[in-house]
């Protein structure tokens, strides 16, 4: 609950497989058991001495078919193998008993049960494929939140787990930088659930694509040092974000930018090899070592984007806007330069896409007016070898934040909302309106038509036909020239013309 660019992979698939095991497969949650699938079902198997309860599991190791838990991870309850849906109006300690038979108990836990009835809708703000985000108010206290609505089916253990894993890698974060999860509400007879975020009124991608100024140099080290903060939080406890730009950083009234948007986030452990999907991060944004198809990664892919971020900042637009992977590819060779024989070897990767003319590093040369420290930061972070990215705390350690200018206050960052939101209609209403309104304009298209005016000479020898529109009956008497062009401009063109121009929904960075 994202301009619009693609998210990950696309959910189509030429076999014939649902939204919801395209999902799974390429988020590393369960393989999809199809009959050219080679590999087994997943074989869980506790750690010594654990129990049998605890948290979803991490990833799958495909050489032999089983789950790879750490040994501090505990493992998901008996209710998450196979669902029991309840009573959709039987509640338990304030939960429907369809979420309580379908969820891990640790996922509702600290939480307070509310109904999705207790907030009012004032509009929709983002849609995704598998979700629709509100701006809402808390009809107890008033207050403006998000709401993240996300429907599941209980029939499907999957899906279930699928959508717990979100709401369990938010619950283990706690930072200034990092979206927090306020709370959960349920529809008890749609079977969907609402993640309560704080509302925000902008993100970095409309501050960095504000037309009347750039960033500044202690505006972008303000901005930089916020998102390497989270990102730190978040590696250090185990969880990669891969999907990092900038329309899923968001930024509050005060300036205090937020990493939100878990949905391709998941589990990782450095000390532990596992199989992760390549399938992950906004092309733009996504590091050479995912174009390229490994399966095992960390960090370094989240410190990739933050480089591109880093660079966009200060140009003020992404610096590699590929249209494919291979055009993604060889931008990012022609700016880092080719990759080493040892580059290949090391990471285990094909060499089918290895450029034939080796492209040699021209960051320097195409960032020329960046600082030096800027420069330092950005060859780091962009680095082909992923091992030379070094971590987020390594960042925030650099010369760049060091060096004068130093980062300003987040007092002092771009202000790019309006304050008044309160007074805005109820989404219900307004929704009703837009529908009244938009069953007018159809009605209005299709009285559209020709009216034959007959004109007759002073002779009454000759008549002409002239097409007329009905609506140019309306135009008010003494218009300008001006004012009658664009009228017959308008009227020239079709319904579906006019209906291509409307405005549509924003991305938003909670789907």
């Amino acid at each position: 609950m994202g301009c619009i660019q693609t998210k990950g992979p696309s959910m189509d698939s030429p076999l014939g497989e649902s939204h919801l095991n395209v999902m799974m497969r390429e988020n590393d949650y369960f393989p999809v058991r199809r009959d050219d699938d080679k590999r087994q079902p997943l074989v869980i198997r506790p750690p010594p001495g654990r129990a049998a309860h605890g948290t979803v599991v991490m990833c799958e190791e495909e050489s032999e078919g089983k789950a790879v838990v750490p040994e501090n991870t505990l493992l998901p309850p008996p209710q998450l193998v196979k669902p029991v849906v309840g009573d959709a109006d039987e509640l338990v300690d304030g939960w429907p008993r369809w979420l309580v038979n379908n969820v891990p108990p640790e996922m509702l836990a600290g939480l307070i049960p509310k109904s999705a009835d207790s907030y009012e809708k004032l509009d929709k703000v983002g849609q995704g494929t598998y979700s629709n985000v509100y701006k809402a108010r808390d009809r107890d206290t008033g207050k403006i939140v998000a709401l993240k609505k996300v429907r599941f089916d209980t029939s499907e253990s999957e899906s279930v787990k699928f959508m717990a894993r979100e709401i369990m890698i938010l619950q283990k974060l706690d930072h200034p930088n990092v979206i927090k999860l306020e709370g959960l509400a349920t529809s008890r007879m749609h079977y969907s659930i609402y993640l309560v975020f704080d509302y925000m009124r902008s993100d970095l991608a409309r501050v960095i694509s504000r037309s009347d100024a750039r960033l500044t140099e202690p505006q972008v080290k303000c901005y930089m040092r916020q998102l390497l903060s989270g990102l730190q939080h978040c590696h250090e406890r185990g969880i990669l974000h891969r999907d990092i730009k900038g329309s899923n950083l968001l930024i509050d009234k005060n300036g205090v930018l937020k990493i939100a948007d878990f949905g391709l986030a998941n589990f990782y452990n450095p000390n532990k090899q596992c199989s992760l999907t390549s399938r992950v991060v906004t092309l733009w944004y996504r590091a050479p070592e995912l174009l390229l198809g490994t399966t095992d990664y960390g960090v370094g892919i989240d410190l990739w984007s933050a480089g591109c971020l880093l660079a966009e900042m200060f140009v003020g637009k992404p610096i590699m806007p590929g249209r494919n992977e291979v055009e993604q590819l060889y931008k990012i060779f022609k700016l880092c330069g080719s990759p080493s024989e040892d580059y290949w070897r090391k990471l285990k990767l094909a060499t089918i896409f290895q450029p034939p003319p080796p492209y040699k590093p021209s960051i320097v040369e195409t960032f020329g007016d960046f600082s030096s420290s800027a420069l330092s930061l950005l060859m780091v972070l962009l680095a082909l070898d992923p091992s030379n990215r070094g971590t987020a705390a390594s960042a925030l350690q650099s010369d760049f934040f060091s060096t004068r200018p130093l980062a300003c206050d987040v007092s002092d960052l771009p202000v790019t909302c309006k304050e008044a939101d309160e007074s805005i209609q109820p989404y219900e209403r307004r929704k009703r309106n837009a529908s009244s309104k938009q069953q007018y304009r159809r009605q209005r298209d299709g009285e559209r038509k020709l009216v034959t005016v007959n004109t007759k000479s002073d002779s009454g020898s000759s008549k002409e036909e002239k097409p007329t529109d009905l609506l140019t009956d309306s135009q008010e008497p003494g218009s300008s020239t001006g004012s009658s062009s664009s009228s017959i401009k308008a009227e020239g063109s079709t319904p579906i013309q006019r209906e291509s121009q409307r405005t549509r929904l924003p991305y938003s960075p909670y789907v």
